[in-house]
């Protein structure tokens, strides 16, 4: 029986292993899993180790407290892959993590993909030097990656963004209304301040001030925010005091839903922080404008590793600004307000966003399979190759 050991360590991370998961017992009925996930992972099988949420920890300010009680779990992980031996290993993006537990297998026989290729080709490109040897297979979802790793002589696979198979542009928007009882002319602003405590905390003020600010001049805006698993008690209180009560949405179909309604007439639009989020709400069609904001020294550290022009993957995969991106000291709620209103009272430029969407989507597949069943694939041979010598 194939054992596949997994490690997701953040909430998107959750959501890839899931379909992937789902993908591998398609694919070969009887397949067992071990490993570290989230809510999605625990549902196709998967019994964590520990909680997932330990790991869900991002800046260097964030990390420094926890640094002794990550390395324990650092430790114990490692200590139950050798104990289990398994298949595979298949290690899922948060890379301050799961690089440490490749390398710690270099030469234990187990083959190892790691999944969600390291952003080398934006921040910190030198790390690249570090790689060879961490992984027998780097599968990658973003069309451009294989291409940046085989000028440092390292073979990469494109295997699709999984966000393809959400089901993002099958939201019905008649039954999100019906449901909360919206008026015909009130306009859905979905707001998406990201899947980490510290990311929520800092955002989620910043953004309710913008959209109270907004709601004076155009009235009639209903805030929608879907709420991560792991962040839905610092979201609930932190828009409790919100002057316009949002619409709090946890179920994936409902947050589809919501999605439909803010990109059909009237039209709504997005408040989302940088990253997968920003490719959701392109597939659904809900114009948007990005923004972030991180610790100030965090930033400061950042601003000057970061060597790509957008923050936004929509952007990134356009080569442009398709959506507007407010980072750091520009993500103020004045300066969102006024991009936010652009979109809700500027037809045009809501119209000129989707129609870049339509392009950026078309080149997210690989050409006749899933993006999951690609990967799927992938891990499965590398299973069945012989096993290193140890």
């Amino acid at each position: 029986m194939t054992l596949v050991y997994l490690i997701a360590g953040e909430e998107s991370g959750d959501v890839l292993g899931a379909r992937l998961m789902a993908a591998l017992k398609s694919a070969r009925p009887g397949i067992t899993f071990a490993g570290i996930g989230g809510p999605r992972m625990q549902a196709e099988g998967l019994a964590p180790l520990f909680p997932q949420k330990e790991l869900a920890v991002m800046g260097l300010l964030e990390v420094l407290p926890r640094i002794l009680q990550l390395r324990a779990r650092l430790r114990q992980t490692i200590a139950d892959i050798l104990a289990r031996r398994p298949a595979v290993l298949v290690t899922i993006d948060s890379p301050g993590f799961t690089l440490r537990v490749l390398r710690a297998l270099s030469g234990h026989g187990i083959p190892r993909a790691h999944y969600v290729a390291p952003q080398a080709w934006a921040w910190r490109e030198g790390r690249v030097k570090h790689f060879p040897g961490l992984w027998e297979e780097l599968l990658c979802l973003l069309p451009f990656e294989p291409a940046f790793f085989a000028r440092h002589g390292l073979a990469a696979r494109f295997v699709g963004h999984p966000v393809l198979e959400a089901g993002l542009d099958q939201g019905n928007a008649a039954r999100f209304r019906a449901a909360h009882a919206l008026a015909p002319e009130q306009r859905v602003v979905i707001v998406m301040p990201g899947s980490r405590r510290s990311e929520v905390g800092r955002l989620l003020p910043i953004f309710g001030e913008t959209l109270q600010r907004l709601s004076a001049r155009i009235p009639g805006l209903v805030p929608v925010v879907p709420v991560a698993h792991s962040v839905a008690e610092t979201v609930r209180a932190a828009t409790a005091a919100w002057p316009t009560r949002p619409i709090l949405v946890s179920d994936t179909a409902e947050k589809h839903d919501a999605f439909a309604a803010a990109a059909q007439e009237p039209m709504g639009a997005a408040l989302v922080k940088s990253g997968t989020s920003t490719l959701e709400l392109a597939l659904a069609g809900v114009p948007m404008v990005v923004a972030y904001r991180m610790n100030p020294i965090s930033g400061a550290i950042a601003k000057r590793l970061v060597k790509i022009p957008f923050a936004g993957l929509v952007n990134l995969l356009a080569g442009r600004e398709v959506a507007p991106e407010l980072l750091q000291d520009n993500c103020t709620p004045p300066r969102l307000e006024a991009a936010l209103g652009r979109l809700l009272t500027d037809p045009m430029e809501a119209a000129a966003q989707r129609m870049a969407f339509r392009d950026i989507a078309a080149g997210l597949a690989p050409a006749g399979i899933a993006p999951s069943e690609a990967a799927a694939a992938e891990v499965l041979a590398l299973a069945d190759r012989a096993p290193e010598k140890s």
